[in-house]
């Protein structure tokens, strides 16, 4: 599937590790990081700006790094620069004899993009509000020029192949400032490498030379696209991409056997490429540290899946992008009771890590409304419904539909006569524009669970019947709760 309007990657083709165990709800990043954040805060001592510091195990016989002048330095073509220390990230403290280990939940987004959909920025200003770090695995071509693409040799694939697209020019430059703002958030920057190719000829029909050739392509577009993209406007990152990157995740988490050897002349100190392993403490493999993603119990544990929203994507809707909407309840069901289940595996237990995961896409409907980050707005009338069309024919909502398996919301706050003739204009010609939309036009949402509340008591109607005032209004689909009488076909 192509680039659209929103900026997709793919169309998913096979889960990750080639096992069919069924995205995660991407929403389920709140849920899990209100955790993390609890776990956080036993390992941060800040002091202003900066953590305090305990530094992580290194090679014995490496070279300590010297101290920072306090001066910029721009590196290369100006792509990049050493701003000193990162600032504000979760450092390592020696737990006290026979002190439990807190629990970590560890997500990390493979890719990287910040396309149409504005999911990049989304989870990360998510885990700046909940003080909580993640990982960016940033996909190499993701900041070369699709005119450029012929840079790119992939290893047994002609030059500029790729099993995704390149990047718009917009997406580009969006990228790159949510790059450098995860970076100054504090948060980890890895790498996807380049080209997501799998299956025949893909990662794991690398040898190491081939890997270290992707590799150092990797190095090349990021640390170059100002001499591949031609900006002048942008700033350099604020950071060495070769000293911050220690570790990344290959595609479809494929040939890890010649990877590991291939990023040991890099010193990386982790792969994250592993197909799966039970929920147990990481150990090292030919002397990297092996972060692999987790089976955790699926349907109630009736089955073992991998802790990725790729594998929730197959086993709930057999890789479609876009399955049945009445089911999308159930899966986010499900895909929450995994997760919880997995971390109460572990938190009850050994307190291994929980490693989750995920992409930036909005599969199965995605659901950042159903318990996703609060919208805040201020407004004259807010309506909920699943039928667009009131008497006489005015569509109030035109996409809504009694059997999408979605609920459809609609805010209103004209600010005068103008903005009231505005506003009728808009719902009488379904002049419908999604969530977003410019101060006081109408505003589209769906989801199927919102919260609603008010900062005063304000009267409440269900099909125009009053239902006093309140503070809160809680609305959710309840699949099947309806029984709907036809009259037969024959008749």
């Amino acid at each position: 599937m192509k680039s659209s309007s929103k900026g997709r990657r793919r169309k998913a083709r096979n889960p990750e590790g080639g096992r069919v165990t069924r995205p995660a709800v991407l929403a389920l990043a709140v849920l899990l990081m209100l955790v993390s954040t609890v776990t956080g805060y036993l390992l941060l001592n800040h002091e202003g700006d900066r953590a305090s510091v305990v530094s992580p195990a290194k090679d014995p016989g490496a070279s300590a790094e010297p101290k920072w002048d306090g001066k910029t330095k721009v590196l290369g073509d100006g792509s990049t620069s050493y701003t000193g220390p990162q600032k504000g990230t979760l450092q390592p403290v020696r737990l006290k004899p026979g002190e439990k280990p807190p629990q970590f939940v560890v997500f990390s987004w493979d890719g990287g993009l910040e396309g149409s959909d504005h999911l990049f920025s989304h989870y990360r200003e998510l885990a700046k509000q909940y003080d909580a770090h993640m990982t960016f695995f940033l996909t190499g071509i993701y900041l070369l020029p699709k005119t450029k693409k012929d840079l790119y040799h992939p290893p047994q694939h002609s030059p500029g192949a790729a099993a995704i697209d390149y990047a718009t020019d917009e997406h580009i430059r969006d990228t790159l400032e949510q790059v450098r703002a995860a970076y100054e958030d504090g948060n980890e920057i890895g790498t996807h490498f380049n080209g997501h190719f799998c299956g025949a000829k893909g990662g794991g029909d690398w040898s190491v030379e081939e890997w270290k050739s992707e590799i150092d392509q990797f190095y090349s577009f990021v640390e170059h696209w100002k001499t591949n993209t031609g900006y002048k406007d942008i700033d350099p990152l604020p950071f060495d991409f070769k000293k911050e990157v220690t570790g990344g995740r290959a595609p479809c988490l494929e040939g890890q056997k010649n990877l590991l050897k291939a990023i040991k002349s890099y010193g990386w100190r982790y792969d994250a490429s592993s197909a799966g392993d039970f929920q147990i403490w990481p150990a090292k493999k030919d002397g990297v540290w092996d972060f692999p993603l987790q089976m955790l119990p699926y349907e109630s544990g009736k089955y073992q899946g991998l802790s990725m929203d790729f594998n929730f994507l197959y086993n709930q809707s057999d890789g479609e992008t876009q399955g049945n909407p009445a089911e999308f309840p159930t899966w986010e069901q499900q895909t929450v009771d995994s997760y919880m289940a997995g971390f109460n595996r572990v938190y009850y237990g050994s307190r291994a890590p929980l490693f989750i995961g995920n992409h930036f896409e909005d599969w199965n409907g995605g659901v950042r409304l159903d318990g996703g980050q609060p919208l805040r707005r201020k407004a004259r009338m807010v309506l909920v419904g699943n039928t667009g069309e009131l008497q006489g024919g005015l569509r109030l909502i035109p996409d809504a539909k009694p059997d999408d398996g979605v609920l459809d919301l609609l805010i209103l706050d004209p600010r005068g006569p103008g903005g009231w003739l505005r506003t009728a204009s808009t719902l009488l010609l379904h002049r419908k524009q999604d969530g977003g939309a410019g101060a006081g036009q109408p505003e589209f949402h769906t989801f199927r669970r919102a919260e609603f509340t008010f900062d005063a008591p304000e009267p409440r109607e269900i099909d125009g019947d009053p239902v006093g005032t309140g503070l809160r209004l809680t609305v959710e689909v309840v699949p099947g709760a309806l029984t709907v009488l036809v009259p037969d076909r024959e008749s």
